[in-house]
């Protein structure tokens, strides 16, 4: 009786739990049901596939179907996505449809694989594999038709091979799987070399350096889908989780199974292994990444720029150089670069050097085998040639037969890096050394020591030598001495005379008086308060971001140099060692010339020093006779007669026109004034207004002929010059451009000239958004709000100004508001509210959706960009351009985000957060909600952790 028992027993034990199991493989009319949580799970249940969403459910319920290690981990660690251009509804199916393609079925039918439809379905199958790939076989065409390796999402699984077609697309989040901006694939145009791409462009790129940045050959091997090779891994990468080690050397049969190469949505590579650990736990470690840090971006700095990665401010120009923009510069955008100083070839010297140490630099145009003397003649033999290094050994040049390398750069210096300690590069760049002056203590690493900065006895000027260059250790690095301390220096601005020390941590209360403590004899003072900067890369790539503190320090103007006898100031032309002033012994200027503290040197006086600077060689001529000189004496005269005379006649005419200008102004505004008090002006009024205007001739000599140094900027519409009547009143004057369609050649606008340029000129800039409180701010957002009102409400028609944002916001000596640039406003007539328009024209990041995306504008278009100007005011951030690696959000989606956390304050300005007023403060945020489209910032927030309902 036990054994039939039994045997019943294990009967229905088996068909009973036979559901329960999971399967491996789809077939048609038997799909995976989104409901129910079906699984489809590889042979050794390495592998799941099935829906999931990427937050597990706990905000939003959007379901996508993928490919995750079926490892009971939470958060899944998905491998692939099918339908991450769109998640899917309730109750949908996955599986193989009516033409034998791969289908996403429930409301609608969703392809994902595009094949060419068959008559019978039936003969095909769905089956995931223990590598991770999905595969569609077909028995009557006996073998795989389709498989996901050839279709990857954002992850690379060992058994893949990278080639011309495939890549990784990143997520547009993390908890979004749809394609983001970031793609990883081989690069084109270089073999064996991969490149990452941001919307296209460049983003970095494998193999740029001099220095050995390829892709590890672990991971090339892996792309490659080959992992022989004859080298051993003596490094033990497993054990190390922040700091990735040598991976170059794989074995010669390494374990890829528990590996995978991810694009990240932050713009980042990953390479992970998965590990057991010692308690049985299953982690990823990461290994390698890139990019690794700010520097290692693509052309970070743009052409001729430097970048270090432990600065504040990451980039600066290369001696020699200038930014191509320094307005943008200023402003963080390194993008456009540096440009000379002085061309390569030219009259100042193309045969000097600048020695920059530990560099690291770009792969040079050429590689040659001869001796360094060798070496620096090739470059000045080339005109075009920009810098040259030289070893005497193959360190960085690999595969050279020859003793000596010699590497030469003929094309721009972009992606360089200074204190590079690991192998830099001593690298001689071509920039003129007559620019340097006299005794100036020339570089260390990339940084120029302008006089009076001394570093050592024999350069600058003793009373500021506090300095130390740290090339002997290898470094390159300028160091400061204070309070018996070191600062590292970060960057020097010989022009405005300030400097910038690191130091490791401030707040903005902190007093930096106190810290350095100066001495009121000391020539360096404190010149700004803690500038703090959060870096938008962490120190491993997976923690917490890494912040730099800065203190800005200027320096006194330099007295002339000091001596002890005449001899030491032979370097000082035309001075002599004297007891100057101040009782000290300095070498003092001859009655024949100056000291000239920004020259630092004796400057000559008068005709004769102009005479002296260009001597004529050759013998004495004979004397001419006393005749001849008369009559050249009276023939100079003349000469000057007359240019007397053509001046005084030329200065008179110039006199009247102003006068006449002067009359000219003053009639017409009385007239305008007149005529707008008058009872004959009315709604209906079709006849035109005598407003002021100006004579071309007028306007040039308000403008001395539209003189560069009188140039405000550059508009859309064309450039703006400052101009000054003849009552002293200043003004600003638009040139239109040409080939605008109107009648006549010249067209201008005249304008109140603004002394404080622009509110984006303020709140933009790390050192100026100091001088605006929170008062000031909140002055400045009321005067735009009534300027809006009385152009929606109060004015006689109804003005939509369409562009407004912080550029055309001006402000006057006061520090008022005023709106600017109405080139693309319009005007509503009656009662009229709204309007669309075919061509959208504005400014993106300020643009109201319905404005952007439709046409339509209405004075809520200008309350929309309203909003914008209000964030933007009180954080300091701009719209366009703002990023967030964490999620890629406007700054309208991030005042989002924070409002719904309740973390509304730390959008704030960092010097404003200990200063405002919060009630106001959270009026304006609350205020700039409704302004900016609350429907915009939820649509941005979509794939975020946030509650919609907020």
């Amino acid at each position: 009786m036990f054994f039939p028992t039994f045997f019943l027993f294990l009967f229905f034990l088996y068909f009973g739990l036979t559901p329960c199991f999971a399967r491996d493989t789809i077939t048609f009319g038997n799909p995976l049901n989104s409901s129910g949580g079906q699984l489809i799970v590889s042979a050794t249940g390495k592998f799941a596939l099935g829906f999931f969403t990427p937050d597990n459910g706990s905000a939003h319920r959007n379901q996508y179907v993928g490919i995750w290690y079926h490892d009971g981990l939470e958060p899944k660690t998905v491998v692939w996505v099918a339908n991450r251009d769109g998640p899917a509804s309730n109750s949908t199916t996955f599986g193989i449809g009516e033409d034998g393609n791969i289908v996403l079925s429930g409301t609608s039918i969703h392809p994902i694989s595009s094949l060419a439809a068959i008559s019978s379905p039936s003969t095909r199958t769905l089956k995931l594999l223990d590598s991770g790939n999905l595969v569609l076989s077909d028995v009557s065409a006996s073998g795989v038709v389709w498989q996901s390796f050839l279709y990857p999402t954002d992850t690379f699984l060992p058994g893949m091979k990278i080639g011309d077609e495939l890549v990784l697309t990143s997520w547009r989040s993390q908890l979004d799987p749809s394609p983001g901006s970031f793609i990883f694939q081989q690069d084109g145009d270089r073999d064996n070399q991969y490149i990452i791409t941001i919307n296209g462009l460049p983003y970095w790129k494998s193999g740029l350096s001099i220095i050995n940045d390829e892709i590890p050959l672990l991971i090339s091997s892996m792309l490659q889908n080959t992992s022989n090779s004859k080298r051993n891994n003596t490094c033990s990468i497993l054990k190390q989780k922040k700091k990735p080690c040598n991976i170059d050397m794989p074995t010669r049969s390494y374990d890829y199974d528990n590996t995978r190469l991810v694009m990240g949505s932050d713009g980042k590579l990953r390479f992970f292994r998965r590990d057991r650990r010692y308690n049985q736990t299953v982690e990823w470690s990461l290994m390698w990444w890139e990019p690794r840090d700010r520097c290692s971006v693509f052309d970070a700095c743009g052409m001729s720029g430097v970048c270090n990665d432990k600065n504040r401010v990451p980039c600066k120009c290369l001696p020699g150089f200038k930014p191509q923009a320094p307005e943008n510069w200023n402003n963080g955008d390194f993008s456009e670069g540096c440009i000379r100083k002085y061309p390569v070839c030219d009259q100042h010297g193309g045969k000097d050097f600048l020695k920059l140490s530990m560099m690291k630099v770009p792969k040079p145009a050429s590689i040659l085998g001869v001796n360094e003397s060798g070496c620096r003649r090739k470059c000045l033999d080339t005109c075009h040639c920009q810098a040259y290094s030289f070893s005497e050994t193959e360190a960085y040049l690999r595969g050279q037969t020859s003793n000596y390398s010699c590497g030469i750069w003929t094309d721009d210096l972009k992606n360089f890096q200074e204190s590079y300690v690991n192998r830099g590069l001593d690298l001689n760049l071509r920039v003129p050394l007559s620019e340097t002056g006299n005794r100036t203590c020339g570089t260390c690493g990339t940084n120029f020591i302008p006089y009076p900065l001394s570093t050592r006895p024999t350069c600058g000027d003793p009373e500021y030598s506090q300095f130390d260059c740290l090339t002997e250790y290898g470094t390159g690095l300028i160091i400061f001495h204070a309070n018996g301390r070191t600062y590292q220096v970060s960057r020097i601005d010989p022009e405005t005379q300030k400097f910038s020390i690191q130091i490791e941590k401030c707040s903005s209360g902190d007093s930096m008086e106190k810290l350095l403590h100066f001495p009121p004899s000391s020539p360096f003072f404190v010149n700004s308060s803690c500038l703090a900067t959060k870096s938008n890369f962490s120190v491993d790539s997976l923690g917490d971001h890494e912040w730099f503190y800065e203190v800005e320090i200027g320096w006194k103007t330099p007295l002339e140099p000091t001596c002890g006898s005449s001899k030491d100031c032979k370097v000082w032309p035309d001075s002599s060692c004297n007891v100057a002033a101040d009782g000290k012994k300095r070498c003092t200027c001859n009655r024949s010339a100056k000291w000239d503290p920004s020259q630092a040197s004796c400057i000559r006086e008068g005709l004769e020093s102009s005479l002296n600077q260009f001597p004529v060689p050759g013998p004495l001529k004979k004397k001419e006779p006393p005749y001849l000189i008369f009559l050249g004496v009276i023939t100079a005269m003349l000469f000057v007669l007359c240019l007397t005379l053509a001046w005084n006649l030329k200065r008179r005419r110039m006199l009247n026109r102003r006068g006449n200008l002067e009359l000219s102004v003053y009639n017409s505004e009385r007239r305008v004034i007149d005529f707008i008090n008058s009872q004959y002006f009315n709604e209906d009024d079709k006849k035109d207004i005598d407003v002021p205007h100006f004579s071309l001739e007028s306007i040039l000599i308000a403008t001395e002929n539209f003189a560069e140094a009188n140039k405000l900027g550059q508009g859309g519409f064309g450039p703006v010059y400052k101009a000054k009547l003849p009552r002293g009143q200043e003004i600003a004057i638009k040139r239109l451009s040409k080939g605008y369609c109107v009648k006549g050649y010249e067209k201008m606008l005249i304008y109140e000239y603004m002394p404080n340029k622009s509110l984006d000129s303020f709140i933009f800039d790390r050192s100026r958004c100091l001088l605006l409180n929170w008062e000031m701010r909140m002055n400045i957002i009321f005067g735009i709000a009534r300027g809006l009102l009385y152009l929606h409400q109060d004015s006689r028609l109804r003005i939509v100004h369409r562009d407004l944002k912080t550029s055309n916001i001006l402000l006057d000596d006061e520090m008022n508001p005023k709106i600017s640039d109405f080139g693309l406003a319009r005007i509503f007539g009656g009662k009229q509210i709204e309007a669309n328009t075919e061509r959208v024209v504005g400014t993106y990041g300020y643009m109201s959706p319905e404005y952007a995306l439709d046409g339509f504008f209405s004075i809520k278009s200008d309350v929309f960009s309203f909003g914008v100007v209000l964030l933007e005011t009180i954080s300091g951030k701009r719209n366009t351009g703002f990023y967030q690696t964490e999620q890629p959000l406007s700054l309208l989606g991030y005042t989002w985000r924070l409002w719904g956390e309740g973390r509304a304050l730390d959008l704030a300005e960092q010097s404003l957060r200990e200063t405002c007023n919060e009630n106001e403060y959270l009026r304006s945020l609350s205020g700039s909600a409704s302004s900016s489209s609350q429907q915009q910032w939820n649509a941005e927030l979509s794939t975020s952790t946030l509650d919609e309902d907020r």
